[in-house]
């Protein structure tokens, strides 16, 4: 499973999802900023962080916890 976390800089919620990612032992996931990126930011500006799953498309947006995290995993 390729993953991919939207995020900002200077971003608390993105700071709090990095820490689930951590607490769910994600292993492996690509940080993309979307802030010098007028396509992204006008996809995910008010959604971030959002965790794609890059293969299926799906997307999980923020608030999710260590359980919903592991949920969606386990259903892609």
């Amino acid at each position: 499973m390729s993953l991919i976390l939207y995020q900002r800089d200077d971003c608390h919620l993105c700071d709090l999802a990095l820490e689930v990612l951590a607490v769910a032992r994600v292993p492996d996931f690509e940080s993309v900023f979307i802030d010098d990126d007028a396509e992204l930011e006008q996809r995910y500006g008010a959604r971030v962080p959002v965790l794609q799953d890059r293969g299926t498309g799906r997307e999980l947006d923020w608030p999710f916890d260590p359980g919903q995290l592991q949920a969606f995993l386990l259903a892609g």
